[in-house]
């Protein structure tokens, strides 16, 4: 790889990483209700502001894509090659790993945690649904809030965009708005990498539901993709 790549490799790494650690971080850690714990609002925000965060950091090196349906989406939509795409998805898959790996060193120094109990903010459906949503009410949102999100990457990172200079604003707030309405539901993954780290860390029922949180936003990237190229970005 040359130095470039090795960069962009490294940004998408690092960035997917502070995703899974901070965004889930803060439902291990500080997500309970009460007077010690951030709540759903909490929650949202720090997975908005870890994006926000990123976008400034890495987004002039890589476009702070940390999530592979993101990646999938600039393929689709002619923005990106599928060999630096698929480049750019094994480093967000190692670092959302990574992430998970690090908030599990963490988690696990109170003396009362038990990852079959806390978790590390995998996500799930039906039992494992933190608002007990079926398996088809998950799909959906994941579907549609996919689909939500990729819109808001596509129109505020466009280069007809004379705001693009907030583009990280944007999405972080469209991830802000997407939890305050999908934790209930699923968790909310619209990011299979930030599915993924969790789940292979904490097994059980989480990593068998693991499917849902691939296909569902993909989907939702490439439903995405076609409607912003062949209806919203018209010349």
């Amino acid at each position: 790889m040359n130095k470039i790549t090795i960069s962009k490799f490294s940004a998408e790494f690092l960035g997917t990483l502070v995703l899974v650690l901070m965004g889930c971080g803060s439902a291990v850690i500080a997500g309970a209700n009460g007077t010690n714990g951030v709540g759903l609002l909490g929650i949202s925000f720090a997975f908005g502001l870890s994006v926000v965060a990123m976008a400034y950091t890495i987004g002039h090196i890589s476009g702070c894509h940390i999530n592979p349906a993101i990646s999938i989406g600039m393929v689709l939509a002619g923005r990106m090659k599928v060999g630096e795409a698929a480049l750019y998805i094994l480093a967000q898959l190692l670092g959302a790993i990574a992430g998970a790996a690090i908030l599990y060193a963490i988690a696990s120094g109170k003396s009362d945690y038990l990852i079959g109990v806390n978790g590390l903010g995998q996500n799930g459906y039906g039992e494992l649904s933190p608002g007990h949503y079926s398996l088809v009410a998950g799909f959906w949102a994941e579907v549609v809030l996919s689909f939500i999100f990729l819109l808001v990457v596509f129109g505020s990172t466009s280069s007809k965009n004379i705001n693009g200079g907030f583009a990280g604003i944007a999405i972080g707030l469209s991830l802000v708005l997407i939890h305050i309405v999908g934790i209930p539901i699923t968790g909310v993954s619209v990011n299979p990498a930030r599915s993924i780290g969790p789940a292979l860390i904490v097994g059980g029922g989480a990593l068998t539901q693991l499917w849902l949180f691939i296909i569902a936003p993909i989907l939702g990237s490439i439903l995405s993709a076609v409607v912003w190229r062949y209806v919203l970005n018209q010349d």
